[in-house]
């Protein structure tokens, strides 16, 4: 029997692979990766990470009494979650920035549309459609981020202490996912397993246009 995990992953097939196609991701690989552009990552990360536990709470206090399980769940979630973006500014500052500038500063927009789009989400929509987000970071982080840590840290030549937040989502969300896969396959009713398609069809574009915002090459090439 295919499970909704399975049919979620084929759905949402050529929206990942529309994220993956941004050009930071082969860069990356390649070792062609500047230290701004790192930088930039993180200061991205940041913006979107601070909110995962406000997220996740205002998902489960939005949910009715009958997905009370999802609402245990999201509990869960958030304590795995607490302080995740302190992780990231220490990050940050072991790569030589002042961490405390990025504390401070603004979202670009392509994440500030993506966080927006989650609160819309659970506010207007339906808390469910959080799930879409999850699947899609968790799954990234699984993917490509202890590999885009070992080539960063190749190309850059930057000490471990700058990849806390890299190398511990590329290890701690195999855990996650193997959690997240038995949650959605208890969503049995078809409008909810379609609307976490469709959120997670919508996140994995938002998030590879947060991608396509990093390159500095890009920027400069526009500028001239």
């Amino acid at each position: 029997m295919t499970t909704f995990y399975a049919v979620l992953q084929r759905e949402t097939a050529d929206e990942q692979a529309y994220m993956y196609d941004a050009p930071i991701f082969s860069r990356c690989f390649a070792g062609d990766i500047t230290l701004e552009e790192y930088r930039r990552f993180l200061t991205c990360a940041y913006h979107h990470v601070k909110h995962t536990v406000p997220l996740i709470m205002s998902m489960g206090a939005g949910l009715p009494d009958s997905k009370e399980w999802l609402r245990e769940a999201s509990a869960h979630y958030i304590e795995e979650e607490i302080g995740h973006q302190e992780w990231i500014l220490n990050d940050i500052a072991a790569c030589g920035f002042d961490k405390e500038s990025t504390r401070h500063s603004k979202a670009n927009l392509p994440t500030e549309l993506m966080v927006s789009y989650a609160y819309d989400t659970i506010n207007r929509v339906n808390p469910i459609g959080l799930l879409g987000m999850i699947f899609v970071l968790e799954g990234t982080s699984i993917s490509v981020a202890d590999k885009a840590a070992e080539a960063i840290q190749n190309a850059l030549g930057l000490p471990n202490k700058a990849f806390s937040y890299l190398r511990s989502h590329g290890a701690l969300d195999q855990e996650h996912i193997v959690f997240f896969q038995s949650l959605v396959n208890q969503l049995a009713a078809p409008e909810e397993q379609t609307l976490v398609i469709h959120c997670a069809r919508r996140f994995y574009h938002l998030y590879g246009d947060i991608f396509r915002s990093i390159p500095v090459a890009e920027d400069q090439a526009n500028a001239a």
